[in-house]
């Protein structure tokens, strides 16, 4: 009898073995975890003051701008201490302009300690929440960096959300409270984010969104752009969008000049794009109007910001003497979304510039999410 038990038990065994080996595999898809490597990140540089976290470096799956799956790379940041209120919440951080080259990856300056949001990135951590901070598609991984393509970027942060919940060793689990928070090129992104979510990852409890300094309409920033010392920026977008839209095949229509340029500021970080390129024209570059050809009318309007209302509260912020993105792209943006029925916050900040923008709008913006992932109702001031 006991033979026979075996031998119906082996049988058993092989059957499911066979079965098991004829299935077919799981597609890959976006938010996998493709790799998560431990990591550790510093505040200052030479690698002084260490970030008491858990922290990996992740390579994960995401969407591109014209839908196909990629893989983008990222960090993930744990607080050490147990979170007592529940599901232990996610910020998607969006870090702003950092260059081209995958030596300027957010990750890369995080693990040297030259990474300077981290210190609003820390007031996120200090209030227990776990980050996620994409590098964006091609900053970090193969490819050309596809700078300002807002579908992709918002694809890149959404899909670092939903793979922190999928690290082992992490704590966190799906179906617990997320936010998003950027500013400058990570305002474009969060605020795409904000837009994409409900269509692209309506499983991800969206809590409310923080954008500053926001690039709502990239035809107008590189309008404004044309001619100014920040104009390394604008040709900077010119071959993130070309990297993301093949169609546009931007090295068609420049000069020799153009393509020296371009080629050179392919892989800098962004002061080196800012300093080489300061000054220069969109003529200077190319015999033709590249911002008025119909393929780049096309995807400048595919990538403008307010088509689609955010189902979630909207914080948006921006410097009233921001020089590189006049705070009246912003506030066109908060009136379309307010007309759309958003509930918005607007804060217009006396910063002088940009960058003070940044540090002025920045605390404020952390408070703000931290009491919507809380559960306190928004009040927003159309």
């Amino acid at each position: 009898m006991r033979l026979r038990v075996r031998a119906s038990m082996s049988l058993i065994i092989v059957l499911i073995a066979s079965f098991v080996a004829t299935q077919p595999a799981r597609a890959a898809a976006a938010g996998d975890v493709v790799t998560a490597q431990p990591t550790t990140v510093y505040l200052l540089p030479g690698k002084l003051l260490e970030v008491p976290v858990n922290a990996w470096h992740l390579l994960y799956r995401s969407t591109s701008a014209t839908g196909s799956l990629n893989a983008v790379s990222g960090t993930l940041l744990v607080p050490k201490a147990g979170y007592a209120l529940g599901k232990r919440p996610i910020i998607g951080y969006a870090t702003g302009t950092h260059g081209l080259g995958d030596q300027c990856a957010p990750s890369v300056s995080m693990s040297k300690g030259g990474e300077a949001e981290l210190a609003l990135v820390s007031l996120f951590l200090l209030k227990g929440f776990a980050v996620a901070i994409t590098d964006y598609e091609g900053l970090g991984t193969p490819g050309v960096h596809t700078y300002m393509a807002g579908i992709s970027q918002g694809h890149a942060v959404l899909d670092s959300i939903r793979a922190a919940t999928r690290v082992s060793g992490s704590g966190l689990s799906a179906g617990g409270p997320v936010a998003v928070m950027g500013y400058s090129q990570g305002g474009a992104s969060a605020a795409w984010a904000a837009q994409l979510q409900p269509s692209y990852a309506s499983e991800l409890k969206l809590k409310g969104v923080a954008a500053g300094g926001v690039p709502a309409d990239l035809r107008a920033v590189a309008t404004h752009l044309d001619g100014d010392a920040n104009f390394g920026l604008a040709a900077a977008a010119g071959i993130g969008l070309d990297a993301a839209y093949p169609e546009l095949n931007i090295q068609a229509d420049l000069n020799d000049r153009g393509r020296a340029l371009l080629a050179d500021a392919a892989d800098d970080c962004v002061g080196d794009l800012e300093s080489k390129l300061a000054g220069l024209r969109f003529s200077d570059l190319s015999p033709v109007d590249l911002m008025n050809q119909p393929k780049w009318l096309a995807r400048l309007a595919e990538n403008r910001l307010g088509s689609v209302a955010p189902r979630v509260p909207m914080f948006i912020y921006h410097a009233q003497g921001d020089e590189i993105i006049p705070q009246a792209i912003s506030a066109t943006l908060r009136s379309e979304y307010c007309r759309a029925g958003v509930n918005v916050r607007w804060v217009s900040l006396p910063a002088p510039s940009h960058v003070t923008g940044a540090i002025e709008g920045g605390p404020l913006a952390i408070e703000w999410l931290g009491l919507r992932v809380l559960g306190l109702p928004a009040f927003g001031n159309c």
